[in-house]
């Protein structure tokens, strides 16, 4: 099991790692994935307004969510990351 946000939802398989270092953006009933390197969607969709507010936040915050690919690979907890304000 993986925790996503405040959600933990199941692994449902592992190719070679678990792919570049992303994470997942929740909005009401979408979800996207989101390259941390980039900040390109890799998988998934979020309406034009939610995804350029999770693009601002996570480009102020990519070093601590590197940090927390980091942390999560290693399968110790993750360090909350303060939201957009």
């Amino acid at each position: 099991m993986l925790r996503v946000g405040s959600r933990i939802v199941p692994r449902i398989g592992t190719f070679f790692g678990h792919g570049p270092p992303h994470f997942h953006a929740i909005y009401g009933e979408r979800e996207a994935l989101i390259a941390i390197e980039n900040l390109a969607v890799i998988e998934g969709r979020l309406s034009r307004r939610a995804l350029n507010l999770v693009l601002d936040w996570a480009e102020i915050h990519r070093a601590e969510l590197l940090a927390n690919w980091s942390l999560a690979q290693r399968r110790e907890p993750l360090r909350n990351v303060a939201p957009l304000e």
